[in-house]
């Protein structure tokens, strides 16, 4: 994945720094450890850059989970219903539990993208 870095792609899918993209943003590498989910540093330890710009700033990253949510059950359906030919009730049930599984990505990938937004890559302080 290192060819992506200098994109936001890199810095979306894999948590990094959106300015460096040297350090994790999240405290714990893990998304299942349902209680850590979504602790975050508050500085990058590279080129501290503080990720929270302003109180109550990741509250903007529930309007991302809805697009990014519905791109997964889209995903779902799609794979149960024209690859695995299931019922609609199996397909139904397939989009709910790909939801509750994937719901600790789904929140991590619309913080990323929020962030994002917001911060850019800056190649003279990855360097530094």
């Amino acid at each position: 994945m290192s060819f992506l870095k200098g994109t936001k792609i890199y810095s979306i899918l894999t948590g990094k720094c959106p300015v460096c993209h040297n350090e994790s943003m999240y405290k714990e590498s893990n998304p299942y450890k349902l209680s850590h989910t979504l602790k975050m540093h508050e500085r990058c330890g590279h080129c501290n850059t503080k990720y929270k710009i302003e109180p109550s700033f990741f509250y903007g990253a529930m309007y991302v989970s809805y697009p990014v949510g519905i791109a997964f059950a889209t995903a779902a359906f799609v794979i149960t219903y024209f690859f695995f030919e299931a019922t609609l009730v199996n397909t139904f049930i397939a989009i709910v539990g790909t939801m509750i599984v994937f719901m600790p990505i789904i929140m991590r990938i619309s913080r990323n993208i929020w962030i994002n937004f917001f911060m850019k890559y800056d190649k003279d302080k990855d360097r530094a």
